[in-house]
């Protein structure tokens, strides 16, 4: 993923954006666990908190102010948010402009989603273990039917019509397919898999079919492998071993990267990383802002921290970033955890104990 160098030791400012709903919660965990790293492994972090959620824009009007997305460009290294919605506002334009803005407002085209199963117990899957779930998937970030280009005619007569268009660029295209290629080589991958509808959506299929072909031409000692959509959920679910790096278009990806999250025992525990290399990107905890469940301590926080080792990791903290997953790894074995994976702990509580294990965790200096 491009990591910064982690010889370069000026401050490094992360924009904390906790959102709506448990958001606010578990990103109090991910909070105190960079603190904790930061001490320990004397790294040069500085969060700045940024209150952009529903009841702001609800007394304001305003999402994100003018100039926001500039100043993350040019003075932030990395933004976390929590997670966004609230009832309140239907439309979820408060949601739409500061998660949608900023993967469009900084281009961050790759949605990088590990699957990984922690224990065995958690997964739905009957007789599969840790080894068997352990994939990463590239989601395009920016393109696809996330655009929102179409529109609605005659809405609320019985000839309503309502088109909905697909964007897709060679450009777009072919950098998410290196991104996922370009992975695969550096950590060792033998296999990558795209998946599409290319015989149902045959203009944007072709477009994807041929740049896969052209790309994975570069990449020989890596198998390049094609399967529709729905034949890659039904193989997720028969036989999640084979896969070790899948790379789709934005629908897809949301839908499969969901389905993930379920077979390493669910949205819980499910991080991931908007990303353009060597620019600042965000990093969020995929689980929506569960209202009903904010504030009762019992919203699981490993997604949240799990995502900022991600952050951690593209900041050129690799070691920190391993302490981070080792913690969780260890509270989820442990059954150590929050009420939905069968545990007891608060989600406080499963943020101090992450916490402690970082900071006591073996740092570069002392």
């Amino acid at each position: 993923m491009n990591p910064i160098d982690p010889r370069d030791r000026r401050p490094q400012r992360i924009a904390v954006l906790p959102g709506d709903g448990i958001g606010k919660d578990v990103t109090a965990e991910a909070v105190k666990m960079l603190a904790a790293a930061a001490e320990a492994w004397e790294l040069p972090l500085e969060l700045v908190h940024f209150p952009w959620d529903a009841d702001r824009y609800l007394a304001t009007g305003e999402t994100m102010p003018p100039g926001a997305l500039e100043d993350f460009r040019d003075n932030y290294a990395a933004v976390f948010i929590g997670a966004y919605g609230d009832p309140r506002v239907p439309d979820m334009k408060h949601a739409a402009d500061v998660l949608l803005g900023i993967r469009f407002g900084l281009d961050l085209y790759v949605n990088f989603r590990p699957i990984k199963l922690y224990d065995a117990r958690f997964c739905p899957l009957k007789g599969k273990r840790e080894r068997d779930v352990d994939f990463v998937v590239f989601r395009e970030n920016t393109e696809g039917a996330y655009v929102g280009v179409g529109g609605q005619f005659k809405r609320g007569t019985p000839d309503e019509i309502a088109v909905q268009e697909e964007l897709h660029t060679r450009k777009g295209v072919e950098r998410i397919l290196r991104a996922a290629f370009d992975w695969a080589a550096a950590h060792g991958k033998r296999s990558v898999v795209m998946a599409d509808k290319s015989n149902v959506m045959r203009h944007a299929g072709d477009l994807w079919q041929r740049c896969f072909s052209e790309v994975a031409a570069g990449y020989p000692g890596i198998e390049a492998r094609h399967l529709f959509v729905d034949a890659l959920t039904m193989q997720m679910v028969l036989k999640p071993e084979q896969f070790e790096v899948i790379v789709t278009n934005n629908m897809f990806g949301d839908i499969v990267t969901d389905l993930g999250a379920a077979l390493q025992g669910g949205l819980g525990l499910a991080a991931s990383a908007n990303l353009h290399p060597g620019r600042t990107s965000m990093f969020e905890p995929v689980h929506g802002s569960a209202p009903k469940h904010a504030g009762t301590s019992r919203a699981n926080p490993a997604g949240a921290l799990l995502s900022a080792a991600l952050m951690l990791e593209t900041l050129g903290h690799a070691e920190a970033a391993t302490e981070v997953e080792r913690a969780v790894e260890q509270s989820l074995r442990e059954g150590r955890t929050t009420p939905d994976l069968g545990g007891t702990l608060t989600t406080s509580e499963v943020g101090d104990l992450v916490a402690r294990a970082v900071g006591s965790g073996v740092p570069a200096r002392r």
